[in-house]
């Protein structure tokens, strides 16, 4: 037990070390962080706007043909603009019956408000038409919806269909699309009413997928009103209906469906198989872990057995998903369940890379991962040993018998088995050896044998996963785009190193929703340059870049290190390859500002924020500096007047550096200085605020206050005895202190003792009355804060 607890701990701070730099700083820190707010005012987010009674949006289906998306929620069905969600989107309100719904209340079954018609599947079923299916509160529903378009000379008012409305404002039959003489159709075809049982789940909380593949529903998906009989289901089309076998915890054993991809085995169409992607709890009790990743598949052309698995599958296999993390004598640390799947194609369509979003069942930490995949180790898998078990109390072993002919798992008609036109035709002993073992021995481990993203010790985990293909200077790139149960996106690259080791980087962080809100699913568009997000509160889109958010020189755009980026000269771009090389600066391998800004460098200083700030004697002073990039490092140096040497402020007594700058208190004459503020990545170092710092003595103070006539000089004698001010007196003194101008302070003291009875010589005094004093000071306040702000942002790397 002790060795066991000692690995353990081991493994978590194998963990830990895997999540910090070669500096300390975490490498899941990320470059640039943008609010919700600041998202909006760049002006490349976009939020659905059109307020609905509805919830639970799901970017379902994306059509690049036709420029749109279509998005599933509660009782609505949504054909948005892919170019702007907002722009004439087009509605179809979906609901249920009256009778529907209290029927559904009645038994129980809203709580939550589950109770409505949430849409879960949208599928092309032609060039004109989709075919869509709802939960139809505990009554799953389907029918077909008319996207096709026709011409502007036969416009005429929709009209509300049986079983559902569409909404005008919505509605292409009102609003004439602006490109040519046609417009877009969106209405529900009337009396087209299926039923959606092995389709579409009861319950809205149960996941689903589906594949419409030559007119035929593929989907893995609970049947029942209590979500009990899982399966995975072939409808519609002319082949024979087909499902896993039921109640058999063997091929399924309560599962949650992430999703499903045909993937080609060869040139031979009766190879391809369909794979599905799945979490289910692991088969023998008290197991650990609780939860297992699966890998399964089927084959398209999968009749069933002739005597046993009649209309049942006889080709479905599956194999469990690793992604771990191995830790000292062979333990490994699993994130085990699987949360999203995205396939990234390449020009080999028979081996696509897989990405997959795990995280960690357990309560022991928290933590999310991100494991690659290839199609050589998953077929390797699936040709390799079976799992045998003989009875409850024996463990899992391979299986070292006679495996019969044709192979478990093959396809009739295909490359091995071109004299067996169905599975029919396989020999009983193969169908009952599939029966008894769907399930594969060996496991399928990811690129490296180990994950390419690992986040532990943070308060949020992955949730979905989306990826794009970036062309830059130096090479391509796999941009990773993840969004987290927290509503942000984080942009992350993966960069190869010596040694089979990888730096990961995160480029940006972004806030997609006002409430922080678990991100469900994200689509993107390379072609558009556009990421699509989906949540329960609503429908995003943003774009893949903001370079300009990097800053305004040549270093910060390289440091960023971003591939859609370069400088071109002037500003930080999007990345073209038709841009001057003599210009075009991007260095995403490496980020050496240094060596790829040379002749821009010189005036990466000459926009530093210079000011001059003022202290009082034995008081505090807060000099601001912050850097956006958690990359660098900051550091302060004092330069005394009349010396070239500069001196570095390190944390004592008096002196307190934080990450928002630097705080000197109970200041000395001898504080006073220029001050710099220095930040440093890759070598690169960059002044970003030069502050004059000005220390006033105590003295100097409490003679201009008794010129000024104040409180204390009628009392005492201020040289025998200084006057101390009250905390609201003292704060506007220092406001006023502050300023460069030493001449409001005589103004200030007066104007605050004497309000009301200044000269009529000074008409200007003559006018202040205490709420234009007030807002005289609010305006003062922020000034060397405000253009502190906007300069620094420039200046940040």
């Amino acid at each position: 037990m002790l060795a066991d607890g000692l690995s353990w701990v081991w493994t978590l701070l194998l963990l830990e070390f895997w999540a910090l730099g070669s500096q300390g700083e975490p490498l899941s820190a990320p470059r640039v962080f943008l609010s919700f707010k600041e998202m909006r005012s760049t002006g490349t987010a976009h939020h659905f706007s059109f307020l609905l009674n509805s919830t639970d949006y799901r970017i379902l289906r994306m059509d690049e043909d036709h420029d749109r998306m279509y998005v599933g929620s509660k009782d609505y069905i949504l054909s948005l603009d892919l170019h702007d969600i907002n722009k004439e989107p087009l509605i179809i309100h979906w609901p249920v019956s009256p009778q529907r719904k209290t029927e559904c209340v009645l038994s129980g079954k809203d709580t939550n408000g589950e109770c409505g018609n949430f849409i879960r599947l949208i599928e092309p079923w032609n060039r004109t038409h989709l075919y869509i299916c709802g939960t139809g509160a505990y009554n799953p529903v389907c029918t077909y919806v008319n996207r096709g378009h026709r011409a502007q000379a036969a416009l005429h008012l929709q009209m509300p269909q049986s079983g559902g409305r569409a909404s005008r404002a919505a509605d292409y039959s009102t609003t004439p699309e602006p490109m040519g003489h046609q417009e877009y159709i969106f209405r529900l075809e009337p009396g087209r009413v299926d039923s959606g049982k092995g389709k579409c789940p009861y319950d809205p909380k149960l996941n689903s997928v589906s594949a419409l593949i030559n007119g035929e529903l593929y989907a893995g998906v609970y049947i029942d009103f209590m979500g009990t009989d899982s399966a995975i289901f072939r409808t519609l089309g002319k082949q024979t209906a087909m499902r896993t076998d039921q109640y058999n915890s063997r091929w399924l054993n309560d599962p949650t469906f992430i999703h499903a991809h045909l993937i080609p085995d060869s040139a031979e169409r009766n190879d391809d198989k369909l794979y599905f992607f799945f979490r289910e709890k692991a088969s023998e009790m008290g197991q650990n872990p609780v939860a297992q990743s699966r890998i399964g598949r089927i084959c398209l052309n999968d009749d069933g057995g002739h005597c046993c698995l009649v209309n049942k599958w006889s080709t479905f296999l599956k194999a469990r998903l690793i992604c771990s993390v191995p830790g000292v004598d062979g333990i490994e640390t699993h994130f085990d369940e699987l949360r999203d799947v995205y396939i990234q194609q390449t020009q080999d369509t028979k081996n696509p890379v897989i990405y997959g979003v795990f995280s960690v069942s357990g309560s022991v930490f928290k933590g999310s991962a991100v494991c690659v995949y290839s199609m050589a180790d998953i077929r390797m898998v699936f040709n390799g040993p079976f799992a045998h078990k003989e009875g409850p109390n024996y463990q899992w072993v391979a299986y070292t018998g006679k495996i019969p002919y044709p192979r478990p798992g093959t396809c009739p008609g295909g490359t091995f088995t071109p004299n067996m036109k169905s599975t029919k035709d396989y020999p009983d002993e193969v169908i009952n050896f599939m029966r008894n073992h769907p399930t594969m021995y060996n496991a399928v481990y990811p690129v490296h044998k180990r994950p390419l993203v690992v986040r532990t010790n943070v308060d949020y985990e992955f949730t979905t996963i989306t990826v794009d293909q970036v062309t830059a200077a130096d090479g391509s790139y796999e941009v990773l785009f993840l969004g987290t149960d927290r509503g942000t996106v984080q942009k992350v690259i993966v960069l190869p190193r010596d040694d089979l080791q990888t730096e990961e980087l995160v480029l940006e962080e972004v806030e997609v929703f006002k409430v922080p809100t678990p991100i469900t699913t994200m689509k993107i568009s390379s072609k558009r340059q556009q990421l699509y997000v989906g949540s329960a509160v609503g429908v995003s889109h943003l774009a893949l870049h903001r370079c300009d958010v990097y800053g305004e020189a040549c270093a910060d755009c390289c440091l960023a290190r971003d591939p859609y980026c370069a400088w071109d000269g002037k500003s930080c771009s999007r990345y073209s390859a038709s841009q001057k090389r003599r210009s075009r600066r991007q260095d995403v391998k490496y980020g050496n500002p240094i060596r790829q800004c040379r002749g821009y460098n010189s005036n990466a200083n000459k926009n530093t924020l210079e000011m001059v700030q003022y202290g009082v004697e034995g008081s505090s002073t807060f000099l601001e500096c912050q850097a956006r990039s958690p990359h660098v490092s900051i550091k302060w140096h004092l330069q005394k007047d009349n010396s070239d040497r500069k001196k570095e402020m390190r944390s004592d007594g008096r002196v307190l550096k934080t990450e928002q700058g630097l705080l000197l208190r109970s200041l000395q004459l001898s504080d006073g200085g220029v001050y710099y503020c220095t930040s440093t990545e890759k070598n690169f170092k960059h002044t970003l605020v030069r502050v004059q710092l000005l220390v006033l003595s105590a003295r100097a103070i409490n003679n201009v206050l008794a010129e000024t006539g104040g409180p204390a000089a009628s009392t005492a004698s201020l040289q025998s005895s200084a006057w101390t001010p009250s905390a609201g007196q003292y704060k506007d003194l220092l406001t006023i202190l502050s300023q460069p101008e030493m001449s409001l302070i005589n103004q200030y003291c007066q104007d605050y003792w004497h309000l009301g009875s200044a000269s009529p010589k000074d008409p200007m005094l003559g006018s202040i009355r205490g709420k234009d004093l007030k807002e005289l000071k609010e305006q003062k306040k922020p000034r060397n804060r405000r253009n502190h702000d906007d300069q620094i942002e420039g200046q940040e790397t």
